[in-house]
C-alpha cells in the first residue's frame, strides 16, 4: 500500500541547493538526513553552522539543528524519499559529466526499500532520470524500477528541477513553481506530494524529459539575450558608443527589454546548462551554441583592455573587484572574474590586488605569493588600474569623483551608468 506520509526525507548534496532544500524541509517539522561526502561540510552543519554563503540560510539550519530534525552524514541511510542534488559539470569537449550523479544514485540505492520515491533536482541532460532507473536497478535487482514495471514499480523516480537564484534562495525554494517530471504518472504525483509541503507555488506536472529539457531551457533563454547584450558591448566599443546609455536609450521602447553585459556569464546554470542542448542536438541547436561562444569569449576581450591600458604604465598595479559570478554571493563557479583575473595573473601583466568581500582566502588558482587578497578602500588607493568585474553592492557605493586619476575599466558599468 502507498504510504500518504513523508516521515523522513533524505537530501543527497549538501551544496548552494541542497542545504537550502534540506533546511526548509526540516523547518516544515519533517525529519531530514543531508548527506554529502565533504566531512567538512558534515561537521559545520551538525554544529547549526553554515559552509556556504546564503542569506537567513545560517538562522534555518541552527533552528532545524537544534531541534533535531535536521542532520548530516556522509553515509546514506534509509528514508521515504530521496533528494539528489549534486553537481553536474561538464568535461572536456563541454560534455556532460554524470558522475557525481552516477555516484549518489549508486549511494541511495544502497538502502532503498519498497515504497521510496527518488527525486533528481540536479540539472541533467534530457534522459539522465531515465538513466537513474536503469543505475538503481543494476544496484538493486530485488526492486523493481519504473523503466521496468511502469506505475507499479516498486521505486517511483521523478524529476524536479531546481529553479532559484543565489542571494534568494530560501524565498524562492517556497515562492516559484515547480516543474515536476515523473517517469510515470504516479511517480509524477508522489514527487508532487513531497513539494507541496513546503512550495506555496504550483508544482506542475509533466514527464521526466521535458522536466529535464524544462530548465536546460530557461537557463539557454537568459544565456541568449545576455549574449545579445555582450554582443553589442563589443560593437560599442569598436564604434566608440557608450553601450550602456545605449541600453537605457533602447529599453525606453516599450516591448524592448536588453539585459546589462557583462565580463561574462557565470555560476553553475546559465555557464553550463546550454552546453546540454548542444550536446543532445549538435546540428539543430545553432543560435544556443553561439550565444555560448559569445558569452565564453567576453572575458578575452575585457583581458585585451587590461593588457593595452597596463602597457602604458611602467609599473602596474592592479585592483581586480570582484571574484563571485554574481552580485552580493560567494559562488565562483564558472566565474569569468575568476578566469581574468587567473590570466592577469599567469601573464604578470603587473600588481595584483584582489578585492572580493565574500570570501576570506583566495581560492587556489590565485592563491600566489605576489597575489594580495586586500580590502576595497587598500585596493582602491594602491592600484593605478582597477578592472571592476562583479557588481557588489559595497563597490557601487564607491563614487566615481574619488577614484581621481586612475584608469578603470568597468565591465559592470557601475560607473560607466554615472
Amino acid at each position: 500500500m502507498q504510504q500518504t506520509t513523508f516521515n523522513r526525507i533524505s537530501v543527497i548534496g549538501l551544496g548552494y541547493i541542497g542545504l537550502p532544500t534540506a533546511a526548509v524541509i526540516a523547518s516544515r517539522g519533517i525529519e531530514v538526513v543531508g548527506v554529502d561526502v565533504s566531512e567538512h561540510a558534515v561537521n559545520t552543519i551538525n554544529q547549526g553552522k553554515i559552509h556556504i554563503v546564503e542569506p537567513d540560510l545560517d538562522m534555518l539550519v541552527q533552528s532545524a539543528v537544534t531541534t533535531g530534525k535536521l542532520r548530516a552524514t556522509t553515509e546514506a541511510e534509509p528514508a521515504d524519499a530521496f533528494i539528489i542534488a549534486v553537481p553536474t559539470p561538464f568535461k572536456d569537449g563541454f560534455k556532460p559529466d554524470l558522475s557525481y550523479i552516477e555516484a549518489a544514485v549508486k549511494k541511495v540505492a544502497a538502502v532503498l526499500q519498497k515504497g521510496n520515491l527518488v527525486i533528481l533536482e540536479s540539472t541533467s541532460p534530457v534522459g539522465t532520470t531515465e538513466k537513474i532507473s536503469r543505475w538503481m536497478s543494476e544496484v538493486r535487482e530485488d526492486l523493481n524500477f519504473p523503466h521496468q514495471g511502469g506505475d507499479e514499480a516498486d521505486i517511483l523516480i521523478a524529476h524536479c528541477p531546481e529553479r532559484v537564484l543565489p542571494g534568494y534562495v530560501i524565498q524562492e525554494l517556497v515562492a516559484n513553481d515547480r516543474v515536476i517530471g515523473g517517469i510515470t504518472p504516479k511517480c509524477a504525483a508522489r514527487a508532487q506530494d513531497l513539494y507541496k509541503i513546503f512550495v506555496k507555488a504550483d508544482c506542475l506536472i509533466t514527464d521526466a524529459r521535458t522536466a529535464e529539457m524544462a530548465k536546460l531551457t530557461e537557463n539557454s533563454f537568459r544565456d541568449v539575450n545576455i549574449a545579445f547584450a555582450n554582443e553589442l558591448s563589443i560593437i560599442c566599443d569598436r564604434l566608440g558608443i557608450n553601450v550602456w546609455e545605449l541600453i537605457k536609450l533602447a529599453n525606453r521602447h516599450p516591448r524592448v527589454n536588453i539585459l546589462n553585459p557583462g565580463a561574462g556569464v557565470g555560476g553553475h546554470c546559465v555557464a553550463v546548462d546550454p552546453w546540454f542542448i548542444v550536446d543532445s542536438a549538435p546540428e539543430q541547436a545553432r543560435l544556443i551554441r553561439t550565444a555560448r561562444e559569445v558569452n565564453d569569449s567576453k572575458p578575452e576581450f575585457v583581458l585585451n583592455k587590461v593588457r593595452k591600458v597596463a602597457a602604458e604604465f611602467k609599473q602596474p598595479k592592479i585592483a581586480c573587484l570582484g571574484l563571485a559570478f554574481k552580485a552580493d554571493i560567494d559562488d565562483l563557479r564558472e566565474s569569468p572574474a575568476v578566469a581574468i583575473t587567473q590570466k592577469i595573473i599567469e601573464e604578470e601583466i603587473g600588481e595584483i590586488m584582489v578585492v572580493e568581500p565574500h570570501i576570506k582566502s583566495l581560492p587556489a588558482k590565485l592563491n600566489q605569493a605576489h597575489v594580495k587578497l586586500t580590502g576595497l578602500a587598500e585596493g582602491l588607493e594602491a592600484a593605478n588600474i582597477i578592472v571592476t568585474l562583479t557588481d557588489h553592492s559595497v563597490f557601487k557605493q564607491v563614487k566615481l569623483t574619488t577614484l581621481n586619476e586612475k584608469v578603470i575599466i568597468d565591465a559592470r558599468g557601475i560607473w560607466e551608468k554615472e
